[in-house]
Formats: structure tokens, C-alpha cells, sequence
């Protein structure tokens, strides 16, 4: 496309950065007229929707995404993974397969990367070349540039749907059994707590939300994030978001300090997006002191094994309890743990529920039946 590679090529620099900002209504009568001036002189015959793909192709170079414009308009797409101008590789339904989109050159997927970033108020460059944010569309994104990504930036988005998931939807999916579905209920129903476990990518994030879709529509709903990735249709929610350190260092708000202003915020119910580190001791206070009926999810492979790491997690915060008394509070602080698992198939299901029955000497798992 010889027209596309000149017009792009007469783009001054900071059209380009211009281009990077939300406003992109400022930058297309440029573009009009860049995109007929070359193909009145270049390409006089062309067809007229020869010349509309022209422009098509240019907004999506300089204030579009470029070549990922067309993933993101597949709602298929689950995931979408950047290697730098190597072939772009998406997730569809559970399945990781390599797609022929791909960046020609790596200053063109630079400025795509500034472009994701403008709009989520963040940048990243050598000097800090890792990046987590949130799109305004509500995907996630990750940049890791060199020299910590040897072979050219990488990228990873993940996608989430305008509408979450209800647990209703998920049992008609496959994903999780009826009789799962209704012990869940029956837990969110009578104020118990909830947590969701599983591995990278296993769904938890998904199942959290439908079941976070249960609380009753009155309740006042504090959730607490790494990136804010929730959808709730409740009419009393309040979002809360880490925020990670400054260039100058300043500024960071860690999940810990979240869950401890969360429980000033007058909470009917708590969701923790993801217990990783310290604020786990925060959030089995909370559940042992009152503000039962919360849900989170945590990294693990199976129900016991997630309680023996929120214990860990626990003994992190560096306060001097014994393990032994972690281990009761962890016994009184959770209900139910519900464990989420990716197959060979890609398919996402939950393949174990697990009440927590608490003693003296800890918890015991009593496992659920399908």
C-alpha cells in the first residue's frame, strides 16, 4: 500500500503525539486532507473505496491502534500478546492461536503503546520500562520494554466483557455445576465469606464477579483492586485501585492500605480482587470482627492449599502472631473456597467447592459433591 507508506511518511512527529491523546476528532481533518492531497496527486484513479481503506488504514495507524484495531473489534478475543514485530497471538475461547497481524517496524508499535497508555494516564519508557494499567475500555494492560524485554517490547492485554458474567450464565456455559452454583448462593445468601482460587488465567476474576453479582442490591459493595477490573450493576458500589509509585518514587497506595480504608467506608460487603501479600492479616481481621460476607480471590491449586497460603500471606505482615493462631483466624475468617481450573481443552470450570470448618487446632476442608 504505497499511498498509506507516503501519507504516513508526510506525518510530522507531533501529529503523532497529538494523535496520542484522547482527542482524536482534532486530529482527523489533518488526516482528510493529508489522505486526499496525496491520492489527488499519486493515485488520481483510484477507486473511491480504494480511498476510503486508505483512510481507514491511516486513522488506524496514527489515531487508532494500527494493525490491533481489528482484534479489538472481534469480541472473541480474549487476550492479546505483543512479542514486538513478531505475529501478534490472541486467546479465543480458552485456546491460544498466532494470528497474521503484526507491527512492520517497532517505532510503530511504540507509539501504539503511548497511545493505550495516554488514555489510562500513564507512560513508560527505558528508564521505567514495566507497566500495569487499566485501558478506559476496562482491558488490562502490561508493557515490558528493552532492555529488561530482550527481543522488543511486549505487550499483553487482557479483555474484559462491557458486562460481567452471572453465576446463572456461567452454570449454562459448562463452567461451573448446578449443584456448585447453589452452594455459592446459599453462602452469599447467608453472609458467609468466599474465597476463589486458582492459577494465572484459570478465570478467577470471572467467577468473582458473577458471584459478587449474588450480593444482595441494597448492600454497600467497597471493592478493593490491583487493577480495576470488576463490573457490578449495583447501584451502591465503591471502586478502589492500588496506585503504584511515581517516577520520584512518591505516591504509591498499596492493596493493604486500600483494605484498611475500606473498612472505614461503612462496607456492607468487601471484594478483594486478589489477596498477594500482607493485606491478607487486614482482611481475616475484618472477617473475624464483623465483616463477614466478603469475597476474594488468591493464587493456589486446590482449597487447603489456597487456606495454607492466605495463612502465609497472613504470617507476612510481620506482626509476631503465631502460626497457630493464624491458622484459627484463616479457619473463622473464610467459608467456602471455591477452586477454579483451566483444562487442556482451554476451558475455564470450577471443579471443586470446599467448606472451611473451623476448630481449635485450624480448619478442615469438608468437600462438596457436584
Amino acid at each position: 500500500m504505497n499511498v498509506h507508506r507516503r501519507i504516513a511518511e508526510r506525518l510530522h512527529h507531533e501529529l503523532v503525539a497529538r494523535a496520542a491523546a484522547p482527542a482524536r476528532d482534532g486530529v482527523r481533518p489533518e488526516v482528510d486532507e493529508l489522505v486526499e492531497h496525496v491520492v489527488a496527486r499519486d493515485a488520481p484513479l483510484l477507486p473511491p473505496e480504494d480511498r476510503a481503506e486508505v483512510r481507514r488504514l491511516l486513522e488506524a495507524r496514527t489515531v487508532g491502534l494500527g494493525p490491533l484495531e481489528t482484534l479489538f473489534d472481534d469480541p472473541d478475543v480474549d487476550e492479546i500478546m505483543i512479542s514486538g514485530t513478531r505475529p501478534v497471538w490472541v486467546e479465543r475461547r480458552g485456546r491460544l492461536e498466532v494470528t497474521d497481524v503484526r507491527f512492520a517496524r517497532e517505532h510503530e508499535l511504540l507509539h501504539a503503546i503511548e497511545r493505550m497508555l495516554a488514555g489510562a494516564g500513564r507512560r513508560v519508557d527505558r528508564s521505567e520500562p514495566l507497566c500495569d494499567a487499566r485501558l478506559p475500555d476496562g482491558s488490562r494492560i502490561h508493557v515490558a520494554l528493552p532492555p529488561l524485554a530482550v527481543d522488543g517490547p511486549v505487550v499483553t492485554i487482557r479483555r474484559f466483557r462491557a458486562r460481567g458474567w452471572s453465576l446463572a450464565e456461567l452454570v449454562a456455559d459448562g463452567t461451573c455445576a448446578a449443584r456448585y452454583a447453589d452452594e455459592i448462593a446459599a453462602a452469599v445468601a447467608a453472609r458467609r465469606s468466599v474465597l476463589i482460587s486458582g492459577g494465572t488465567g484459570t478465570g478467577k476474576t470471572t467467577t468473582l464477579g458473577a458471584v459478587a453479582g449474588l450480593l444482595p442490591p441494597a448492600a454497600r459493595i467497597v471493592t478493593v483492586e490491583d487493577t480495576a477490573e470488576l463490573r457490578l450493576s449495583h447501584p451502591h458500589v465503591v471502586r478502589l485501585e492500588a496506585q503504584p509509585a511515581r517516577s520520584d518514587g512518591r505516591g504509591e497506595v498499596t492493596i493493604r492500605e486500600l483494605v484498611r480504608n475500606a473498612l472505614r467506608m461503612r462496607p456492607d460487603r468487601i471484594v478483594v480482587g486478589e489477596v498477594r501479600g500482607s493485606e491478607a492479616l487486614d482482611m481475616v481481621l475484618a472477617l473475624t470482627t464483623g465483616h463477614d460476607g466478603s469475597l476474594s480471590t488468591i493464587h493456589a491449586r486446590g482449597p487447603a492449599a489456597a487456606l495454607r497460603r492466605l495463612e502465609t500471606l497472613c504470617l507476612l505482615a510481620d506482626v509476631g502472631l503465631p502460626h497457630a493462631a493464624v491458622a484459627r483466624m484463616v479457619g473463622e475468617a473464610i467459608d467456602l473456597v471455591v477452586q477454579q481450573t483451566r483444562g487442556p481443552d482451554g476451558r475455564r470450570r470450577v471443579t471443586a467447592v470446599g467448606r472451611v470448618l473451623a476448630h481449635d487446632d485450624g480448619w478442615t476442608v469438608e468437600p462438596v459433591s457436584p
